[in-house]
């Protein structure tokens, strides 16, 4: 019997830095690596426009309605301790041992909110669109017209500006030649229409025609009559009709005296 082949079993340690080297080279983490680095230093950047530039106007702005303190004074007490101010002479609130609601801090951080927020609209809708024009680019890489000039390119040996201007004049004349065998196409049923309204009149008048043919045909082979026999005929005609009439006449009596 031959001897099975041992299988060799899969070093754990090289299996372990194989699967966590194609974890931090996913394009997911890599990403969130520097938006987490990026999330920090813009931190830094709201906080200091929240506290050195707004921070300072809302304390003057409330200063001036209210003639207190601004936001450092907006707090409510609810177990509060007071000391002794010697330079006044009056007793003042003690905030780092009392207990209280700090306004204040709660309006910054609304404030710091507001601006992140802004902030991050305002970065996504550069990447969507930064995206969306990548996604067109790449899509006009493979259109037609970008495969024309590429073709031109090669074939002719111009730069890209040559090549669109030519590819343009060739579009041109397709469109040119297009059109003019349209017009023609037009032009063509158009004529074909009015023959055939032609064909179909003319046999809308045949039978005129015919009948006008047969008598012109007749009066070629039996001219009219002159005009003086022509009033005899219509004599005799009449002197016939007048005789006949005579007779009848007589022959009425003869049957009454009988």
């Amino acid at each position: 019997m031959a001897k099975e082949k041992k299988e060799k079993k899969p070093n754990p340690i090289k299996k372990f830095f194989e699967e966590f080297k194609k974890f931090i080279t996913r394009g997911n983490v890599l990403d969130m690596a520097v938006g987490v680095i990026v999330g920090g230093a813009f931190t830094a950047i709201v906080n200091g426009v929240s506290n050195y530039v707004l921070k300072p106007l809302i304390n003057w702005l409330l200063a001036i309605i209210t003639k207190g303190q601004g936001l450092a004074g907006a707090v409510t007490p609810l177990r509060p301790v007071y000391i002794f101010d010697e330079a006044t002479g009056k007793s003042i609130l003690d905030l780092a041992n009392s207990i209280y609601i700090d306004w204040g801090s709660l309006i910054i951080a609304i404030i710091n909110f507001f601006i992140t927020a802004f902030v991050l609209f305002l970065i996504v809708k550069t990447m969507n669109t930064i995206a969306e024009n990548n996604k067109k680019f790449i899509a006009e890489a493979k259109s037609d017209k970008t495969k024309a000039i590429k073709a031109i390119r090669k074939e002719q040996k111009v730069s890209r500006k040559q090549a669109k201007a030519i590819y343009a004049q060739q579009v041109a004349e397709a469109e040119a030649a297009a059109a003019a065998e349209a017009k023609a196409k037009e032009e063509a049923e158009k004529a074909a229409a009015e023959e055939a309204a032609r064909i179909a009149e003319e046999k809308a008048n045949a039978p005129t025609v015919l009948l006008g043919e047969i008598r012109a045909l007749l009066e070629r082979i039996a001219p009219p009559l002159p005009e003086e026999e022509t009033k005899e005929g219509e004599e005799n005609a009449e002197n016939a009709e007048a005789t006949e009439e005579a007779a009848a006449t007589e022959a009425t009596e003869e049957k009454a005296e009988a």
